[in-house]
């Protein structure tokens, strides 16, 4: 499957009531330049996922559930770098879903709206709290999350708001 999405920084929790939310817990198995391979908890429900990326914005993602003893046993001792911890909201907004993701752990305070999209030219309204688009910015990709959260960035929420502004 081919995965296009779009990251934004958010500058409001004003979103309204979301469709669902979930926690999730994921880990790295190997990040590589192009490529990574993740294993996911939300609730009891396991995941495995490479991605690799494409052109453009485009990556091919493949994912396939796996037994909770052997995701959880990923999760506890494969990992390469300490697990993502996050709770996912999906928002409604316009006739999409947006994926606002409120992160905890070593990346408190960040907070992160996707949108995924058929094409890279999709067109698709912004919804009035989301703010800087941060898509070409590797640091916001979970992969880098993980290795590098963002509590080691020496900046403030706020601060990163206004960093990326002109974006």
């Amino acid at each position: 499957m081919i995965e296009i999405e779009r990251k934004f920084l958010v500058t409001s929790t004003e979103w309204g009531e979301p469709s669902d939310s979930s926690r999730i817990e994921q880990g790295y198995l190997f990040i590589g330049k192009d490529r990574s391979m993740r294993v996911r908890r939300i609730g009891e429900h396991y995941r495995l996922t490479l991605k690799v990326s494409q052109q453009g914005l485009a990556r091919h993602e493949i994912e396939t559930d796996i037994e909770p003893e052997k995701g959880q046993a990923l999760l506890d001792d494969l990992c390469v770098e300490i697990p993502i911890q996050k709770i996912r909201h999906l928002v409604p907004f316009d006739g999409k879903v947006w994926e606002i993701d409120v992160f905890d752990g070593a990346n408190a305070g960040l907070t992160v709206a996707e949108i995924e999209l058929s094409s890279e030219q999709e067109s698709f309204s912004l919804p009035p709290w989301v703010g800087p688009e941060v898509t070409e910015d590797s640091r916001f990709l979970n992969a880098n999350l993980s290795s590098a959260p963002f509590s080691g960035w020496g900046q403030s929420y706020a601060d990163l708001l206004v960093e990326n502004r002109g974006r």
